[in-house]
C-alpha cells in the first residue's frame, strides 16, 4: 500500500519537515513492505514560509524591518521557486515570539514590520505576495503595515498617529495618497488559519487580545480602537471588510491587507497544498497520516488536518490523525472525515516531558501505526 504522510508541525517540538521524517521512520519500521511519501504542510502560521521555499526549490533574503515594539530587527523573506511569489511570514516580522512575556501588551505593538517585507518584496519586482498572518503580537488592524506601504493615519490635528492601536480611537481622517502605487498592480493572498470578524464577540480583540496579554479594560479599548479604524477606513475603501471571514486574523491584520492591498483571503492549509502539489501526491495512495502538536475542538476551523480530510476523502481516501494531545472537542474531526484520532503520548507526563520527548513518541506511536496496519492490509 502507497501511504502519504503530511503532517504539520508539532509546536514546541517538531517542525512539519522532521515531523513528516519521524512518522515516515517509525511506520516504516513497522511495515517495511509499505511504500511511503512524505508531505510536509502548514496553515499559514509559523514555519509555513520555511516550509513552500523549502519545497518550491526557493530562497531567502534577510530584510531589516520594524518590530512588534518598534525596534529594528532581521526577518526573512521568502521568494518561493517560480520566482515570481514572494512569502511574508507575519510571525517573523510582527510576531508574539519577538515580544518578551512580560512587554507583551497589544495596545502598543505594530504591524509595520509586516509592511516593510511586502515593500521589499514590490522592491524586487516580486507582483504576487502570500502573506502567511498567524502567530502575531499585535492588535492594530494592520495600520502599522499600511503605513510601512505609505498611508497616513491623522488625528484631529491633521498630525500622524503613533504605532500602536490604542491611539486608533483618535484616529479622525486618513491619507492613502501616498500608498505605494505597485501594491495596485500585485495579487495579495492572505493565508489564515482562522475565520474570525473583525469586531465583537468572535472579533480580534476578544479572542486573541488576551492571549497576547490584554487585560479585559484593555480588550474594550482594543475593540472600540478597531471599530474607529474600521469606521474611518470605509469612507475611502469599499465598507464591510470587518465582517468579512479573517478580517479577525491576527489582530485585525486580515482586515488591513483586504483594506489596503485589496488582499484575497484564503484559508493557509489551501494556499500550502497547492503550492506543494498535494491533490496530486494523493495519486495511488491508500491512507494519509497527518497531525500536530494538539488537536481540539480549534482544529475543526481551517487547520492542516481538516484541510487534508477534506481533500482526502474527496478521493475516497481515509484519514487517520497523530497528535501529543487530543483534547475535547477534538472528536468533531470525526464528522469532517478524519477516521481515528492517536495521542501519541505513553502514560502520564508533563508538558516540558512531552515537549522534549516529541521526536521519540511520535516515532513509536508511528511503529505501532504501521505494525498494525500491517496485519490488516498485508
Amino acid at each position: 500500500m502507497r501511504i502519504l504522510i503530511a503532517p504539520d508541525k508539532f509546536k514546541g517540538s517538531l517542525d512539519a519537515n522532521e515531523a513528516a521524517r519521524t512518522i515516515a521512520r517509525g511506520f516504516t519500521e513497522g511495515w517495511p513492505e509499505a511504500e511511503v511519501l512524505t508531505c510536509p504542510l502548514a496553515d499559514g502560521g509559523e514555519g509555513t514560509m520555511e516550509l513552500l521555499v523549502s519545497a518550491t526549490g526557493g530562497k531567502t533574503i534577510t530584510c531589516e524591518v520594524t518590530g512588534p515594539l518598534g525596534e529594528r530587527h532581521q526577518a526573512p523573506l521568502g521568494i518561493l521557486g517560480d520566482g515570481k511569489t514572494a512569502m511574508v511570514e507575519m510571525a517573523a516580522a510582527s510576531g508574539l515570539a519577538l515580544v518578551p512575556p512580560e512587554k507583551r501588551d497589544p495596545r502598543y505593538t505594530t504591524s509595520a514590520g509586516t509592511g516593510d517585507l511586502i515593500r521589499r518584496a514590490l522592491d524586487e519586482g516580486l507582483r504576487r505576495i502570500v502573506v502567511g498572518i498567524g502567530g502575531s503580537a499585535t492588535n492594530d488592524g494592520g495600520a502599522g503595515m499600511a503605513t510601512a506601504l505609505g498611508a497616513r493615519f491623522l488625528d484631529e490635528n491633521g498630525e500622524d498617529l503613533p504605532h500602536g492601536a490604542i491611539y486608533l480611537n483618535n484616529l479622525e481622517d486618513m491619507d492613502l495618497s501616498g500608498l505605494d502605487p505597485r501594491i495596485r498592480e500585485t495579487a495579495v493572498v492572505v493565508a489564515s488559519d482562522v475565520t474570525n470578524p473583525l469586531l465583537g464577540e468572535l472579533g480580534a480583540s476578544r479572542i486573541y487580545g488576551p492571549q497576547k496579554g490584554a487585560s479585559e479594560y484593555d480588550v474594550r479599548l482594543l475593540e472600540t480602537a478597531l471599530a474607529r479604524l474600521s469606521e474611518v477606513t470605509s469612507r475611502y475603501i469599499f465598507a464591510g471588510y470587518e465582517s468579512k471571514p479573517g478580517a479577525g486574523a491576527a489582530g485585525g491584520l486580515g482586515f488591513g491587507l483586504m483594506a489596503f492591498t485589496g488582499a484575497m483571503v484564503l484559508p493557509g492549509i489551501d494556499v500550502v497544498m497547492k503550492a506543494v502539489g498535494f491533490e496530486n501526491k494523493l495519486a495511488g495512495c491508500g491512507l494519509v497520516i497527518t497531525g500536530e502538536g494538539r488537536l481540539d475542538a480549534q482544529t475543526a476551523y481551517g487547520k492542516t488536518v481538516t484541510g487534508v480530510a477534506r481533500i482526502a476523502n474527496s478521493h475516497g481516501i481515509p484519514v487517520l490523525a497523530l497528535a501529543g494531545e487530543v483534547a475535547e472537542g477534538a472528536e468533531q474531526l470525526h464528522e469532517l472525515g478524519v477516521s481515528a484520532l492517536v495521542s501519541i503520548s505513553r502514560g502520564p507526563m508533563s508538558l516540558e516531558e512531552s515537549l522534549r520527548r516529541a521526536g521519540e513518541l511520535l516515532e513509536n506511536a508511528s511503529r505501532e501505526l504501521g505494525r498494525l496496519l500491517k496485519r490488516f492490509f498485508q
